[in-house]
């Protein structure tokens, strides 16, 4: 950078500010019916040029890193030069930058490195530069001269002038963008939100699913996330505790997708023993094993075209797992037995309540099929998380009750009302219905108080029946494995459990082999 030079030229005061609020006036003029200044620059340029000589207008955003991006010019004689990076990031106290002759200049420039030649090759010599801010985004106004010290500090104000005048457009064009991304995600939560209640409305008028109600934010997140994923064909993982409604919300996302005329197939990995569950997932040829007398499709092959629902996936055996992969990578399959390749033509929802990080992290539960059904996860919040829902599930829990006993719905006394707000409901949803239909067949169709619920004195023998339980558990376990002297195999099998099961009750007890003496 060069000491700056003054540019003569007439002064004559009256005309330079008569000429200055010519020049703003036509300047707001201009670019008051644009969003987008840079559809007006080449005018904004020429209006600008009444009041400050110039070549060539552009107007420059910074950011922190020390990057410039030219966004508009008034010529395309810059093309292909729309980038810098300066050497440091300071800004100059007085605002303003004056580059009297390129030719001699020091240049605060590292990219491109040969910009002195390309600026004093297009013909420029001299350079101007206002910095000012549109609304949080820096940015300069630069006016280029083909003369050698065109500019000095007497042009600096009439400079500052335009800029504000072009930092003003911006700002409002930054506004206007603000405003436009706030009326369209708006639109789109108020689609999502529609669809949601659209969905909902749908599932209630079915008794088996009217626990989809509730109003807490924490489910109605869940029900905004499952009608998002349902519009894909992404492979679904729902987490929670038993009870929470992990079936429900899958039965939510297949009614709300493109499959919805498909079926909906639910298997329960923990409710099959370990060599019958590969056989009712993937089916099986005639004489695959013993009892085998005929051919059998399995749930995958009844799911096609529609939505696989594994509940409790994480009981899945590692042979099985290792099948399973197979159809999310590849989208096929082979029946037990048999030697065709048939296409999986479904979509998979999980479910599980346990933790599938430390399945993975103890061996029971393989990496890569972990993430390959933790695409898109939803954790479901139980009940005590979201005690705003438990009235209305009541609500809805006792009308259909009532239809299935060909009665009206009991009502709630209160403090019926207060026992179940006040319940932790370890066993969640399931648990509330279940209550709900056993104090409905007590108070025999007239109000439920809280002694037809009995939750209190029921938690408290729960937990009492728990503790007890879980001490002779423990013991029990901690002494076969000493019996065993830590022989995992050894002590499953005489305790009547997998070693899967083992390995998680040891975890739970926190039971871990004394070191050697």
């Amino acid at each position: 950078m060069t000491t700056t030079a003054e540019y003569t030229r007439p002064d004559d005061a009256v005309h330079d500010l008569l000429a200055t609020i010519e020049s703003s006036v036509e300047l707001l003029r201009a670019i008051s019916g644009v969003l987008d200044i840079r559809t007006v620059f080449p005018q904004v340029s020429e209006i600008a040029n009444k009041v400050l000589a110039h070549d060539l207008l552009t107007m420059m955003f910074h950011d922190r890193g020390g990057q410039i991006l030219i966004e508009a010019a008034s010529t395309d004689e810059f093309r292909g030069l729309n980038r810098f990076i300066k050497a440091d990031d300071s800004r100059p106290d007085e605002g303003f930058i004056i580059i009297d002759d390129f030719t001699t200049a020091t240049l605060p420039i590292v990219e491109p490195h040969d910009l002195r030649e390309r600026v004093v090759a297009a013909g420029f010599r001299s350079l101007l530069v206002v910095l000012t801010r549109a609304r949080h985004q820096a940015m300069g106004v630069g006016f280029w001269s083909k003369r050698a010290f065109a500019f000095g500090a007497r042009d600096v104000p009439i400079a500052r002038r335009i800029a504000d005048h072009v930092a003003l457009a911006v700002s409002h064009e930054q506004l206007a963008e603000a405003a436009r991304q706030v009326a369209e995600a708006r639109a789109r939560a108020e689609r999502l939100e529609s669809r949601v209640q659209s969905l909902v409305h749908e599932l209630e008028s079915r008794t088996e699913h009217t626990r989809v109600v509730g109003e807490s934010a924490e489910w109605k997140d869940v029900l905004k996330k499952a009608a998002q994923v349902s519009e894909t064909e992404t492979t679904v993982l729902l987490t929670g505790e038993s009870g929470t409604g992990k079936e429900v919300v899958a039965r939510f996302i297949h009614r709300a997708s493109a499959r919805r005329g498909g079926p909906f197939v639910a298997l329960n990995c923990a409710a099959l023993p370990e060599q019958l569950l590969e056989s009712e997932l993937f089916g099986y040829e005639r004489g695959a094993f013993t009892g085998a007398q005929q051919s059998k499709p399995g749930q995958i092959e009844l799911a096609g075209g529609g939505v696989l629902f594994l509940d409790e996936v994480s009981e899945m055996s590692l042979a099985a797992q290792a099948k399973f992969l197979r159809v999310l990578q590849e989208r096929e399959f082979q029946r037990l037995g048999g030697t065709r390749l048939q296409k999986a033509n479904v979509r998979v929802i999980a479910a599980t309540n346990a933790d599938l990080r430390k399945a993975v992290a103890r061996g029971d539960f393989r990496e890569d099929l972990y993430y390959r059904l933790q695409v898109f996860d939803i954790r479901i919040t139980p009940l005590r998380e979201r005690r705003i829902d438990i009235l209305h599930l009541s609500e809805a829990f006792l009308q259909e009750i009532g239809k299935s006993f060909g009665r009206p719905p009991a009502g709630l006394t209160r403090d019926a009302r207060e026992a179940l707000l006040q319940h932790d409901w370890p066993g969640n949803v399931r648990e509330l219905r279940n209550a709900l239909e056993r104090a409905a067949i007590l108070c025999e169709g007239g109000l439920i108080s809280a002694q037809h619920l009995s939750l209190l004195a029921s938690a408290r023998r729960v937990q009492s029946m728990r503790t007890d339980l879980n001490i002779v558990e423990r013991e029990t376990i901690e002494q076969v494995m000493r019996d065993c002297r830590w022989n995992k195999s050894r002590a499953a099998k005489r305790l009547g459990l997998s070693r899967k099961q083992l390995y998680m009750r040891l975890e739970k007890y926190d039971l871990e082999q004394p070191p050697a003496a």
